[in-house]
């Protein structure tokens, strides 16, 4: 079993920032990518950014120069660090792992997701 716990959503105004963690925890023999994707209400979850083992990192076009994602390979940890938030990111933020586990199968894993709310 592999469980993505998130942390860190909450409610800002906007301009503000928040920083999000997510820690994947079980029978874990390989991490290959963690990442964030969102889910506004009435639209569909999208990728927001995710880092693969060896760093290389894509972020979505929108939060490109506010938001930073990394990870701390000894923790099983990735973080999203966000700035200048606008009305626009409010979303449920998820955890995403594609890991390998003590199977030696791969499998995508989800966190529980975590609310954020941007609103003056």
């Amino acid at each position: 079993q592999v469980h993505l716990v998130e942390s860190g959503g909450g409610l800002v105004q906007p301009g503000e920032f928040l920083r999000l963690s997510c820690a994947a925890s079980g029978s874990i023999i390989r991490i290959n990518r963690m990442g964030w994707y969102r889910q506004a209400p009435g639209k569909e979850r999208e990728l927001v950014a995710d880092i693969n083992s060896s760093g290389t990192i894509n972020y979505a076009d929108s939060v490109k120069g506010r938001f930073t994602i990394s990870r701390d390979n000894a923790k099983n940890t990735v973080y999203l660090q966000k700035n200048s938030l606008n009305p626009e990111d409010t979303a449920v933020y998820y955890c995403n792992g594609l890991i390998i586990d003590r199977s030696f199968l791969g499998a995508i894993y989800w966190g529980q997701g975590t609310q954020v709310t941007v609103s003056s």
